[in-house]
């Protein structure tokens, strides 16, 4: 069974050899279509693989889009909209749950659109330690390539408006119990 607008999903990542990477508890499905699957949190629950557990300190709005190697966390906070893009395999829905290999690669993009690239040492590391095909790792450079290329032309989750339309959107339809 799909899930409902206005239902909660619980979103977990992986790494490459299936161990688990990180949980986040829920969060409200606010769209979804062939295109992509939005939602939003905010002070959702995180678990790390190692079991720790922290609360995200703001509003977020999560977009996966289909078939595509990343996914973008839009962070609301009081002095602007900063991203947090996880290079990561197309993600896959079973009912209330959406999940995707994290391929370590990460694009933290600030409010005046500017980059860090991160965990590039990680990337390397891993592709060794768990022997990331060769077509993995072309993906993951496509997939970064991909997102700069988002992030300067303003496209999708960074466009103008984006964030703000869909965090109303949640406002409207999630469950009160957050």
């Amino acid at each position: 069974m799909s899930p409902t607008l206005g239902s909660n999903i619980r979103i977990e990542s992986y790494k490459h050899d299936h161990s688990l990477h990180r949980i986040w508890d829920k969060s409200t499905l606010i769209h979804t279509s062939d295109a992509v699957v939005i939602g939003g949190n905010d002070r959702v629950k995180v678990t790390e693989a190692d079991g720790r557990e922290w609360r995200t300190r703001e509003p977020a709005i999560c977009t996966f889009g289909r078939g595509q190697w990343f996914n973008t966390i839009a962070m609301i906070r009081d002095d602007g909209i900063y991203y947090y893009c996880n290079i990561g395999s197309p993600f896959s829905m079973k009912g209330q749950l959406l999940s995707y290999i994290d391929y370590d690669l990460d694009v933290k993009v600030y409010p005046d659109m500017t980059y860090s690239i991160l965990d590039e040492e990680e990337f390397l590391l891993h592709s060794k330690q768990m022997n990331y095909p060769p077509i993995v790792v072309e993906q993951v450079q496509t997939a970064l390539r991909e997102v700069l290329d988002w992030v300067r032309a303003r496209r999708g989750p960074f466009q103008s408006g984006f964030v703000q339309r869909w965090y109303e959107r949640y406002l409207l339809v999630r469950d009160d119990e957050e």
